[in-house]
């Protein structure tokens, strides 16, 4: 396989903008970095918004490679709509970005899979559904070891002790078992607005998988050691190794550099 390369945006929250212009920046990097795939881990609203999954809308028209997207929890209607948050709580998000909840993508030596963990019936900690444990199972299943393979997900799997106490998805146990027994390499999250890379072994597979938290690409909201601070994250991929590249928007600069990379040797099982 060629090298593979993917930018993954994660936590938008358009009606919360953190600088002017971060949002073309943003757009014209990874329209001029030789991307194979966007992929954006949810929340790209703050409040569910029309005006706000409109504005996302236009972001994702204006990116030029191939998009995988998956819903957040503020991408569902808020709790002030307790009606629609219930019984549709995603019709904004179908309406204006997409409506696959498990989305795909696929090249030669790369699997990519996208997961709904956002509900109307959670406040902020999400699930994953049957349907969505049925739909990982079902598409990674006899892919063969050398084959990379991703999942996008809005919530995070695993409780990672370096990002202090946080909340992870309902059936969490369950979808990081089966991630690990059919060999996902890379889980790409957000959620918690903090940008951290972390290698975890998954007992009793004995599988070794990467987690990828994204911190907020364009808003005001960046949480401990990210407070004020946008990233976005660049995974690339070859026949013997993966990176992570975590790019930081620089206010004076007003572009995104890098902050940290970190490589890892692929586990072929």
């Amino acid at each position: 396989m060629g090298r593979f390369k993917l930018a993954h945006l994660s936590d938008l929250h358009f009606g919360k903008i953190g600088h002017p212009g971060i949002v073309d920046a943003l757009v014209d990097e990874v329209n001029q970095g030789n991307v194979d795939l966007v992929a954006i881990s949810g929340d790209l609203t703050q409040r569910a918004r029309d005006q706000e999954f409109a504005a996302a809308s236009a972001m994702l028209d204006a990116i030029r490679p191939p998009t995988l997207v998956v819903p957040g929890n503020h991408d569902v209607y808020p709790w002030w709509k307790p009606f629609h948050r219930v019984f549709d709580p995603l019709a904004p998000y179908r309406r204006y970005i997409s409506t696959e909840t498990a989305p795909t993508f696929e090249v030669d030596g790369v699997s990519v899979l996208g997961l709904n963990s956002a509900y109307g019936r959670t406040i902020k900690g999400g699930r994953i559904g049957s349907d969505a444990r049925e739909a990982l199972s079902n598409y990674f299943a006899g892919r063969d070891a050398s084959v990379f393979k991703i999942v996008v997900v809005h919530h995070h799997l695993s409780r990672i002790e370096a990002l202090g106490s946080h909340d992870i998805v309902r059936n969490a146990t369950d979808t990081l078992n089966r991630a690990a027994n059919l060999g996902v390499d890379l889980i790409l999250c957000g959620h918690l607005h903090v940008s951290h890379i972390e290698p975890v072994d998954v007992i009793p597979a004995e599988h070794r998988l990467v987690i990828a938290s994204a911190g907020t690409a364009t808003s005001s909201r960046g949480r401990g050691p990210n407070r004020e601070t946008n990233f976005y994250n660049v995974v690339s991929v070859g026949s013997d190794d993966f990176s992570i590249e975590e790019r930081r928007f620089d206010t004076a600069l007003e572009r995104f550099v890098t902050d940290l990379e970190t490589r890892f040797e692929r586990a072929f099982e």
